[in-house]
């Protein structure tokens, strides 16, 4: 009976130790609230992953999903996210190590067809540069596989590369020039024929201005580039710009030969601009062959007789 006599007076001491009513209902938004501000590490993982950890754009995906999850541990979504990273990165160099020792036998055969590589012509050095792509292009991260083998040679092999694409956008314009069809009416042919080398000429021009440093630069790596392309582009564009004068005398003979005085006017202003093209062509390849000079003047022979 004393025992149960003392028991009452406990209940006054635990309303005073107890925190009051109102506490516990304040900081529960500021739990949200610190939950909102934590998926901004989202956004920060995701610049980190991509500064940091090259070609593992898929497993980054998955990643994100386990730091995103890692958050509402006791650790904090920080943690989360450092540890997704981690795991990534470690993902990654297993995967550099793998390529070094998967690749080993290729990557040596490489490094020595590279570095005595000296091509005869341009044939040659564009087959060989598909040849070393095709197994580069094999790796994770080429720069971090390549670093494993001592004096691998970097240099030769940015060489080949720069040569072997220079050639292969020049060889481009030939191809270009070599098929296209010389198709009436002259003004659309002269329409796409100025536009056209408007838009080659400025990177022609800049390529005479470097060529003599960048021919330096392949031969030091012992690449012979043939710059005798630049020549033979010029040549084509004269040849190109023959033919749009031939097309242009065509049609002024074909309106006199017709009466037709509204197509001598039009095609008078056509030849004009044939002849102006055939100079701007002239002046960017430093001469004409016969075939121009001979169109050249007939040219402004028909303009001056009929004007």
């Amino acid at each position: 009976m004393g025992a149960s006599n003392r028991q009452p007076p406990l209940a006054p001491t635990l309303n005073r130790s107890a925190p009051p009513p109102s506490r516990p209902a304040c900081l529960s938004p500021k739990k949200s609230t610190t939950k909102l501000k934590r998926s901004s590490h989202m956004g920060n993982l995701y610049r980190t992953l991509k500064g940091k950890v090259e070609g593992l754009a898929s497993y980054g995906k998955s990643a994100g999903r386990k730091a995103k999850v890692g958050g509402g541990t006791s650790n904090g979504g920080k943690q989360g996210m450092a540890d997704a990273l981690a795991e990534m990165r470690k993902a990654y160099f297993i995967q550099i190590e793998e390529d070094v020792k998967n690749y080993e036998a290729v990557i040596k055969e490489l490094k020595t067809s590279i570095g005595s590589f000296q091509p005869s012509d341009m044939a040659e050095l564009i087959k060989f540069h598909k040849h070393v792509e095709s197994h580069l292009e094999k790796l994770t991260d080429e720069t971090q596989v390549l670093a494993r083998f001592e004096d691998f040679p970097s240099k030769k092999l940015e060489a080949i590369r720069m040569s072997a694409t220079l050639y292969l956008k020049l060889d481009a314009i030939v191809t270009t020039l070599r098929n296209w069809q010389i198709v009436a009416p002259a003004g659309k042919l002269l329409d796409k024929a100025e536009a056209y080398f408007n838009k080659i000429k400025v990177e022609l021009d800049a390529l005479e201005r470097t060529k003599d440093e960048e021919l330096k630069r392949f031969q030091a790596q012992k690449i012979n580039f043939d710059f005798g392309i630049l020549v033979r582009i010029k040549e084509m564009m004269v040849d190109f710009s023959s033919s749009c004068m031939e097309l242009a005398l065509k049609e002024k003979k074909e309106a006199i030969k017709e009466h037709n005085s509204g197509g001598k006017s039009v095609s008078s202003k056509i030849l004009w601009r044939a002849f102006q093209f055939a100079f701007r062509v002239y002046t960017f390849a430093g001469g004409h062959d016969d075939r121009a000079d001979k169109l050249t003047r007939e040219v402004a022979h028909e303009i001056e007789s009929h004007n």
